[in-house]
Order: structure tokens, then sequence, then C-alpha cells
């Protein structure tokens, strides 16, 4: 199969879709590659690389996407949309819940949509979604540490303190992937860390995990805003696969909260679990509203690109092979990939999609049976 790789052009996106080494997988295994001219120049990936494993270099989108398939890190972005075409297939993030326009324009494309965050694999985990979550859980702390700052609007807390002063508090709300390596920064930089979760059985796996130095506590809306408002630091760590955050976090909590704290969302790639959260940028990152500091970027690995970038194609490769070497056909062999299709020739099928942009479901293998 002929596969494109376009250059990315949200903001201060440096990612690529498949490393030079995943160029040479798919190239040995019988497919052939177009990448854009600069697609990974940024973060050392050159052209050169690209050429010396056999990929084409093209000098624009426009043939990129020309391609039966196309591999990609981010949703496609607005001067995208009318390149893409009927029956391709496009695998990369899309989170499409809160994205209504996206969708609408997937749909009339009629686009084979697969999305990272929604393929599964035999135990039912997000295998594509957990190496950008263990990146931006990581990214979360750093950011929340700066936002801290006072040139930033924060507080002025050290999170590890200095001896004789307090820590600073990190409440971090969700314990999956992201809690998780939220949890490690943070408490690797000395902070008090609480991680909130409505699993007793994941938060008893969290206190086996770190011992006494993290607190844990059940999730809910007494100890939500008791620890809230306490927080320095308050990371939104939550996910349901497939659909728009719940907004766990009121905008009358997040007035009452510290002067100067700072909010984190994470989820702000499904629409964010804090009233107050709106998608930001790497270019305009944070913003005060109601006198705390919100870092609410809608792709935060991307700060780390080459990182985030290897750790990505790892995980997406193998998949990558699968749908180059049998086409739609790879959906009908593996149920992990099925999850991903989340539009298919016009179709929603993602039923966590329809439901909350108010879609007509449609299974997808009797699509494709069809």
């Amino acid at each position: 199969m002929k596969i494109g790789v376009p250059k990315e052009i949200k903001d201060h996106e440096y990612r690529v879709g498949v490393t030079p080494a995943g160029a040479k997988a798919l190239i040995d295994a019988g497919h052939e590659l177009c990448v854009e001219h600069n697609a990974g120049d940024a973060i050392g990936f050159h052209d050169d690389m690209y050429e010396a494993v056999g990929a084409a270099i093209v000098p624009a989108p426009e043939a990129v996407y020309e391609c039966p398939m196309v591999i990609k890190v981010k949703e496609p972005q607005a001067s995208e949309f009318p390149l893409l075409h009927a029956g391709q297939i496009l695998f990369t993030y899309l989170h499409l819940a809160p994205d209504p326009q996206q969708t609408r324009h997937l749909l009339e494309r009629k686009v084979v949509g697969i999305a990272y965050e929604t393929v599964t694999d035999q135990a039912g985990r997000l295998p594509l979604l957990v190496p950008m979550s263990e990146v931006a859980g990581r990214i979360a702390i750093q950011a929340g540490a700066a936002g801290l700052q006072m040139i930033n609007g924060g507080r002025g807390v050290l999170l590890g303190g200095v001896p004789g002063v307090p820590r600073g508090k990190v409440v971090i709300i969700g314990g999956g992937v992201v809690g998780t390596e939220a949890a490690k920064m943070a408490l690797g930089l000395g902070a008090e860390v609480t991680i909130l979760d409505n699993n007793l059985g994941r938060l008893r796996q969290l206190d086996d995990l770190f011992g006494p130095g993290l607190n844990t506590r059940f999730s809910e809306a007494h100890s939500l805003q008791e620890l809230a408002l306490e927080a320095d630091l308050l990371v939104g760590a939550v996910l349901l696969p497939g659909h728009a955050a719940p907004k766990l976090v009121s905008r009358e909590l997040v007035q009452r909260m510290r002067r100067g704290a700072v909010i984190v969302d994470v989820a702000i790639d499904q629409g964010g679990c804090v009233a107050t959260s709106r998608p930001t940028s790497h270019s305009d990152p944070m913003y005060i509203e109601e006198g705390v500091v919100h870092y609410c970027v809608t792709n935060m690995p991307g700060a780390c690109a080459r990182s985030a970038t290897m750790a990505l194609t790892n995980a997406t490769l193998p998949y990558a092979l699968q749908l180059a070497e049998h086409g739609e056909a790879a959906l009908k062999h593996n149920p992990g990939l099925l999850a991903g299709l989340n539009v298919y020739k016009g179709r929603v099928t993602n039923p966590a999609v329809a439901q909350d942009l108010g879609y007509d479901y449609y299974a997808p293998d009797s699509l494709l049976k069809s």
C-alpha cells in the first residue's frame, strides 16, 4: 500500500506520524511511503534519513493526501479537510466527541477514520493512548511547576519546598496512566501528592505501587472539593474512552480555590474536566480565570516531540503494518483495531461519539460485512 506521512500543522506540533525506523519497517514489508518535506526535521528526523530507508520525499501535503492511507499524529486541521478523500484510511488521534466540526468534515469526506485513542488490546486497554498519556502526565507537573511561578501569575510555591518550608500540594483527579505518571513526577520533586479515583481496586494498586508517600482518596464530591481548596496544583487526568470528559470541577469550586493555584487539565483533548478550561496552544499555553492559572494545551506531548514521536511509533507500528497489508480487511481480523474505527464512509461507528454528538450509531462490524 502507498502510505502518506504529512507534516503536522497544529500549533507548535513537531511530532511526526512515523520515525525513520518505522518507515524502514513499513518499506521492508513491501509498502511505499510518501513523507512530506521536513515532516520530522525539527526533531532531528531529516529528509535524508527517510530517503536512506527508501521513502519518497514530496514537497507538499497534496501529494501525501493522495495516498490511500495516511498516518499522522494529530487530528486534521481545517486546511487539511479538503485534501481527504472517500475511502481513505486515516490513522491518527481524532478526539471526536468534543469536536463536532471535525466530525462533520470527516463524515462529509467519507474517510475511514481510525482513532489511536480508542484502539484496544486483548485486555481492553488503550495501547496507542498509553505512550502519549505517559508523556502528558509527566509534562503536566513540569507545566504546573512553571505555572506556580510568580511571573506566570502563580502563588510562588516551590513544589518540593526547602528545609523548614512546606511542600507544595498536588491533587490529581484520576488514577489512570496520566495520573500515575503525574504522581511519579510530583513525588520525585518532593511535593505532597494526593490521587482521587472512583475505582477502589485502582486505589489499592496505587497504594501498593507508591507506598505511604502517596495519599489516595476515593473520588466523590466532598473529597474533591476539600482537596481542590487546599491544592497548589490540580491536575485533571480523567478519561472516559471515546466520550467527552465529565466536568468534575465546577466554576464555583474554581472561584474558591487559592489565588494563584494552577490547574493543568490534561483531559482538554476530550473537552476538559474543569468548567473553566478552554483549549490553549503551545504558543499561548496559560491563562488566568477566577484567579487561577490554567494550562490547557491540547497537544501537550508535542512539547517533547522527539521522545513522544519515538514512543508513539513504537506503539502504532504493529497496527500500521496490519492496515497497510490488509487495508479495511484488517479491521475484520483485529477486534482492537475495529474498536478504533470512529467514522466509516459517512457513518459514526463509535457509540460514545454518536451519543455525545447526537449522531446515529452504526455497528462497525455490520458495515464492514455489507
